[in-house]
């Protein structure tokens, strides 16, 4: 017998039980055409050979039919509701939810549990609207108000109703006395995005501001203030928001790396760039910062020298990218077999490097090879971060 046959089952017992408790609460002396009654139907029995007959399809339509809705018998209801909806049935998931919340003789908390169990069908049939109206009523109510309030969120993200977003966000911090100050700045920083594509740039900054005021370590939006600073020319207010990074979550050095070039080559300092690669790759062992450092020590000193470098570096923090790096130097000074060999060296590092994955969620392990604010998987904010180690 399947999992999913001896749920049903188990219900369709509860269904049994449930029966011959009322019928034991009716006269045990009435009859029905000289027949003694105990009040369980024959209809319960139809429906235990379907389960023993591996028919949970037509079990389930009898149990339905014959499951009668009172306040012994919700919780059963529910059940039946949510193995529908887990079986991705779940047009048969509201109609259980629909009936039971048409009973009028359903307790105040039960119908609430009937709403959120409705509200969580329509979510999965994608009627996003309705499923917001019900979970507006149950807050309304009293009742689930956290986990409603957890709802609208999912609804307001996935609709991009950024403003929605926020004030429930705000009142969801309230509800659970938890911060979302960080996926508020999220939200700011969503709202921006949309701004910069319209050109409208006051917004934009208006956004930015907001999302770091919410979360003074929000990365996503110094980066965005950066790259918008560098477009507009201003490469004194873009090398300000990036170097920012540092402090926010070093982890996202590798990010700022590229672009400050552009900023100090703009302001004539690449030598103060230089003195900056050089604190980074000591204080936080970035490999992108030590490899373009390795670049430009390459331009003004010469092969030698960044060879010599790179080797030093490796023996502290080794990586594949350090490594293919540093064959790519050392190939240009050997020739015939030590050439051949290190250049089946050298593939196979461009191999792993062109497979590897540079990002990682920390909450469910999502890896990607482009950054994302949201992860994909779990979609947890702010969670994807560059990998680092050997590989990264």
């Amino acid at each position: 017998m399947s999992y999913e046959t001896l749920i049903i089952a188990v219900l369709l017992f509860a269904a049994v039980v449930s029966g011959w408790l009322l019928g034991r609460r009716g006269t045990q002396t009435e009859t029905v055409n000289g027949q003694g009654r105990t009040g369980l139907h024959p209809e319960y029995f139809k429906g235990l050979n379907y389960v023993l007959n591996e028919q949970p399809d037509k079990a389930i339509e009898v149990f339905v039919k014959m499951l009668e809705v009172d306040s012994e018998t919700v919780e059963t209801h529910l059940a039946l509701g949510n193995l529908f909806r887990r079986r991705g049935e779940v047009d048969r998931a509201i109609r259980i939810h629909q009936n039971l919340i048409a009973r009028p003789t359903l307790e105040r908390e039960q119908r609430a549990q009937a709403l959120l169990e409705l509200g969580m069908d329509y979510m999965r049939s994608g009627l996003l609207d309705r499923a917001e109206s019900l979970f507006l009523e149950l807050i309304d109510m009293g009742f689930y108000r956290k986990q409603a309030y957890h709802e609208l969120l999912d609804i307001y993200q996935q609709e991009k109703d950024w403003d929605k977003a926020i004030t429930t966000a705000r009142k969801l911090e309230n509800v659970s006395a938890e911060s979302l100050a960080h996926v508020i700045a999220q939200y700011y920083c969503e709202q921006a995005d949309e701004h910069l594509r319209s050109g409208r740039i006051d917004r934009f900054l208006e956004c930015i501001n907001k999302a770091l005021s919410n979360d003074p370590g929000c990365v996503r939006a110094s980066i965005m203030a950066a790259r918008q600073a560098l477009q507009a020319g201003d490469a004194r207010k873009a090398m300000s928001s990036y170097l920012r990074v540092e402090k926010q979550d070093p982890e996202f050095i590798s990010e700022v790396i590229a672009p400050l070039l552009e900023c100090y080559t703009s302001l004539n300092k690449l030598d103060d760039y230089i003195a900056y690669l050089r604190k980074v790759t000591d204080q936080t062992g970035s490999i992108t910062a030590m490899l373009t450092l390795v670049r430009l020590i390459s331009e003004k000193q010469g092969h030698e020298e960044a060879s010599r470098f790179i080797t030093a570096e490796l023996k502290k923090r080794p990586s594949v990218r350090g490594v293919d790096r540093l064959l790519e130097y050392v190939m240009h000074n050997t020739d015939g077999e030590t050439r051949e060999r290190l250049m089946t060296i050298k593939d196979l590092t461009a191999e792993l490097l062109r497979n590897r994955t540079a990002y990682r969620c920390n909450q469910c392990g999502f890896e990607a090879k482009a950054l994302h604010w949201q992860c994909p998987g779990c979609k947890t904010w702010g969670s994807v971060k560059p990998i680092y180690g050997v590989a990264g």
